[in-house]
């Protein structure tokens, strides 16, 4: 292999493909990134299994070739390396020659024939802009669980339902569900690991225009312009949701997104190792209080200006699990609605229907 190219795509190339490359002890090969040079171009290659990943980039190739080289000193290498300056890559014996006009340097290669191959997801697929597929990713997979000892819900849930694509998390703590106008898309329902959103989200988090999205019951992938990532998904069924959130409420309240921000951090000072805040609504007395308690540090209660109806209620809730939500609401003003001191809040952005965000009250 000998090829010419600009420093700046491959090294972003790199940076990329090392985030996938995996960490596995019993197959060494996982920790590499593939270089294929072929044609008019690089491939660089990783996957850790459960994630795979393929970048092209226009290259000069003298002589095509294929080079394992481990991920870590690989982006290691390019890091040093100025944007500004082209890069000639060699494989001699078995190992990569980097030159440019500063440096030479010489990367041991791996065996690189037990390399797995990256899927070609085949079955289902359409197009959609790649920022309504962020936009849903981000408003809720920080409600998926961590652990993956229930993989049904330690994943993303994403569904097609009329002309909505909906997505969908829960820990079984909270759950936030988001909906994105799309024309055209397919019957989808996939269950993507809560492990590989990130690198979902990194991979196509700043792309203007299209991905294409392909998928059958084991695989799923994403592709646009020279990129294509393909992710495992999860062989079970998502709960079925829809059954507890609430159709109607018995009290509900407006309030100014900043100013509950501002509550739910200072009452946080105060609150226990439980991250327990207590919420008191009282319409008829015009009461809209959080407050929070710890021995260790002191009490705190904060009054807030909203505009109330129903019934008056008074219930506890983890803060982190209501701070979460507010990355995902684009309103001044968000809505709080309760059927009752032992059913979910319910909170969603004023008039703002394609968000929905449950958080189960806690035990006093």
């Amino acid at each position: 292999m000998k090829i010419d190219c600009g420093v700046e795509k491959i090294k972003n190339g790199i940076f990329q493909a090392e985030r996938v490359t995996g960490k596995n002890l019993t197959l060494p090969v996982l920790n590499s990134i593939l270089l294929i040079a072929s044609g008019k171009s690089l491939k660089l290659r990783a996957t850790n299994l459960s994630l795979g990943i393929e970048i092209e980039i226009p290259a000069k190739i003298e002589k095509e070739g294929t080079l394992a080289i481990p991920g870590g000193v690989l982006a290691d290498v390019f890091s040093n390396i100025l944007d500004t300056e082209s890069v000639s890559l060699e494989s001699v014996d078995g190992n990569l020659m980097v030159k440019t006009k500063r440096n030479k340097v010489k990367v041991k290669g791996q065996p690189w024939d037990d390399f797995p191959t990256i899927p070609t997801v085949s079955g289902t697929e359409f197009k959609i802009e790649a920022q309504k597929v962020i936009d849903g990713i981000k408003s809720v997979y920080y409600s998926s669980a961590v652990s993956d000892v229930k993989p049904e819900i330690s994943s993303v849930y994403i569904y097609s339902n009329e002309d909505n694509l909906i997505f969908v998390a829960t820990d079984s703590f909270r759950l936030a569900e988001k909906k994105i106008k799309v024309r055209g898309a397919e019957a989808m329902s996939v269950l993507i690991p809560f492990k590989n959103i990130p690198e979902i989200l990194r991979v196509f988090g700043e792309l203007q225009g299209e991905v294409k999205i392909c998928f059958n019951k084991n695989q799923v992938s994403f592709s646009a312009e020279n990129t294509y990532l393909t992710s495992r998904v999860v062989n079970g069924i998502f709960p079925d949701y829809r059954q507890i959130i609430p159709k109607e409420s018995k009290t509900e309240a407006v309030v100014l997104k900043q100013e509950l921000l501002g509550a739910l951090k200072l009452s946080n000072i105060f609150s226990d190792k439980f991250n327990q805040v207590n919420l008191r609504i009282a319409p008829k007395e015009k009461i809209f209080e959080l407050s929070s308690a710890n021995n260790d540090v002191g009490e705190n209660k904060t009054h807030l200006d909203a505009a109330l109806s129903g019934e008056a209620v008074e219930l506890s809730f983890n803060f982190k699990y209501f701070l979460d939500c507010f990355q995902s609401i684009p309103t001044d003003s968000l809505s709080i609605k309760l059927l009752g001191a032992a059913r979910p809040i319910v909170v969603a952005p004023l008039s703002d229907p394609s968000f929905t965000y449950l958080i189960m009250p806690m035990n006093r």
